[in-house]
């Protein structure tokens, strides 16, 4: 009997989920004995484990089979049961399902076997007859196998080419729903009501240009077009702007929000972290200090503080708990989105009875596969080209026994230069939030790196510091009190100093290549030369982070990750459900495409599709 609660360890809740846990591999077993039992023991050793002695006739022969600590099998493989053998694997009685056939090898989970879960679906298909939902013509048109022969040459194929049928009808699946999903999203969008369709002035918007310090990049340009295109029509916009670190996504913002300003509305822009909205709160500043527009810092430690006469809100997650005068809202713009949550994202929006713009914004680099699949429901920006000025960041994959020498030259370059240094120790698991043994790993590497630099004053920051200390430590960095600023990635998002030009990324084989570009992005925010030194103990991951020697494009760097690593390698892409496609590839572009277009041939949506839809949204919904 399979336990309920080891079932739900693998996202197994209903019979339907069982039917969709697919195989990972199967075991050619297709060549096999069948034989008789003629004798069956338990042999004790002096541990009190048991041996399990079997001897089955096999024509003239006799096979002797050997297992340990199952004494239940003496009863099942007794003298005169009929078996079937293949290898060292058995079956009594008939149909075959654990030998001669591929077997199916599913995850497993303690107290939840491959034999136990063959057994269970076998019967379960024997008795079970699922609806297809997908249309006919679509069945038709891309030649797929109906639904109950997929879910069953997947569990049980008769051979390869059944396999590879069932794989694509059901990989069609999966994709083909995430595709319906985002149009519907895309549709919901544009049928929201606009709070108000802006009017271009475009001689103040040029005259802000000019003033800028600074001139915008071709990409910026053709963003920045695309955005105010965007705020010139009926609906409301929902852009998502994509840009490595220090490519200028905050000024596009800046320009869109001084828009919404000229048209009489008040714009909020959200940040993950105080450093951040902190940043983006002295950048609006400066941008706009001649213009006179009310700035408000909304986040936990301004408190207390009123907020409710600003025209623009700058702020964290504080900002949807504070009482804010947001009835005449036009335009929200949410940076780093994916490290807000949907309930949140939409709770900002949802405060005025009409739809506001909205903008968001990111440095992770979406690869085009996944930009065309869940990323379809959003209009698509992207900087591809960084200002003027800004050098490549020198990048070397340092072996250990040259750490000693590159802890020698750093304070070099400190010492006679006089700039600053990051090193970057990463989470023992991949997470958003610090344990407390990730803060004791990091305050241990801190304290050794004080007995290697102890000519040097270092800094220690992490995410679970007040956010007062946090403050405290940027500054006393900024002020270049501080040579060294040991850190964890968690932070990394908003920190900006022009001085710090050497970054150390320990352990970076924990990392994505993606993210690690967005780690190096801190330094080289200056015309000084800067560099990034990056150290792994695995031997294995080497050749994997020679390619940042060499690559400096986090959207090529995003493809490699999802080409060597999968989609889990990506950061914040979890929370999308793409970590639940079991099947489909974000590879495989051509099936992104079909699905795409599959999706748009079934528009309008007949009920059974919507139904199905609805199904899926829940369980993504569940398993998030």
């Amino acid at each position: 009997m399979l336990s309920k609660t080891a079932l739900e360890k693998l996202n197994i809740f209903k019979n339907e989920d069982l039917l969709h846990h697919y195989p990972f591999r199967y075991e050619d077993l297709r060549n096999y004995k069948q034989g008789v039992v003629i004798s069956s023991k338990n042999i004790y050793t002096r541990f009190g484990k048991t041996v399990q002695k079997i001897l089955v006739k096999i024509d003239a022969g006799i096979k002797e089979m050997t297992y340990f600590n199952q004494p239940f099998l003496i009863k099942t493989l007794r003298p005169g049961v009929s078996v079937s053998l293949a290898g060292n694997e058995y079956e009594v009685n008939g149909p075959l399902i654990h030998t001669g056939r591929l077997v199916p090898i599913y995850p497993e989970t303690k107290g939840v076997s491959s034999k136990a879960l063959r057994r269970r679906i076998h019967n379960l298909l024997r008795f079970t007859k699922i609806q297809d939902w997908l249309p006919n013509n679509i069945r038709i048109k891309f030649n797929l196998i109906d639904l109950n022969q997929a879910i069953q040459q997947i569990h049980f194929p008769k051979n390869q080419a059944q396999i590879n049928s069932a794989t694509k009808r059901l990989s069609f699946d999966e994709l083909f729903l995430l595709q319906l999903e985002a149009i519907e999203q895309q549709k919901a969008w544009k049928e929201k009501k606009l709070s108000y369709r802006f009017n271009l002035d475009q001689e103040k918007i040029l005259s802000l240009i000019v003033s800028l310090p600074f001139d915008l990049t071709s990409a910026q340009n053709r963003c920045l077009k695309e955005i105010l295109s965007d705020l010139e029509k009926n609906q409301p916009m929902n852009r998502l702007l994509q840009g490595d670190v220090g490519s200028g996504k905050t000024v596009l913002a800046a320009i869109a929000i001084y828009v919404s300003y000229l048209n009489g509305f008040k714009s909020v822009l959200m940040a993950p972290t105080t450093i951040l909205a902190s940043q983006h709160f002295n950048t609006f500043t400066a941008v706009f200090a001649k213009i006179g527009i009310k700035i408000q810092l909304v986040t936990s430690s301004t408190k207390g503080r009123s907020a409710s006469d600003g025209d623009i809100y700058i702020g964290t997650h504080a900002l949807l708990f504070r009482k804010l005068n947001l009835s005449n809202l036009g335009l929200v713009v949410i940076d780093e989105q994916h490290r807000f949550g949907v309930k949140q994202r939409s709770q900002l929006i949802s405060q005025t009875k009409t739809t506001p713009h909205l903008l968001t914004m990111t440095a992770t680099p979406i690869p085009r596969t996944i930009a065309l699949t869940v990323y379809s429901n959003l209009d698509f920006s992207i900087l591809d080209e960084m200002p003027a000025g800004r050098k490549v960041v020198k990048t070397w994959v340092v072996p250990l026994r040259k750490r000693l020498s590159a802890y020698h030259w750093i304070e070099t370059q400190i010492n006679t230069h006089h700039i600053q240094a990051f090193i970057v120790c990463p989470l023992i698991e991949p997470s958003e939030k610090e344990t407390m043994q990730d803060i004791r790993a990091v305050t241990h590497e801190f304290n050794q790196l004080n007995s290697v630099f102890n000519q040097l004053k270092l800094g220690l920051i992490h995410g679970r510091l007040k956010n007062k200390d946090k403050d405290h430590i940027l500054e006393q960095f900024r002020k270049n009190k501080i040579n060294i600023l040991v850190a964890t990635p968690v932070i990394e998002v908003g920190i900006d100093f022009p001085n710090a030009t050497v970054m150390i990324i320990e352990n970076a084989e924990r990392f994505g290549l993606a993210q690690l570009h967005q780690l190096r992005g801190r330094v080289g925010r200056s015309e000084k030369n800067s560099y990034c030194l990056i150290f792994s103990q695995n031997q294995l991951a080497l050749k994997r982070l020679k390619y940042l020697e060499t690559n400096y494009s986090g959207l090529k760097l995003a493809e490699l990750d999802l080409k060597l690593r999968g989609p889990g390698s990506l950061y914040g892409l979890k929370q999308h459900g793409f970590l639940q496609l079991k099947l489909a590839s974000l590879t495989d572009i051509d099936l992104i495409n079909l699905t795409r277009q599959a999706a748009l041939d079934c528009q309008p949506l007949t009920s059974l599709l919507k139904k199905q839809l609805e199904k899926h949204t829940m369980n993504q919904i569940s398993l998030n």
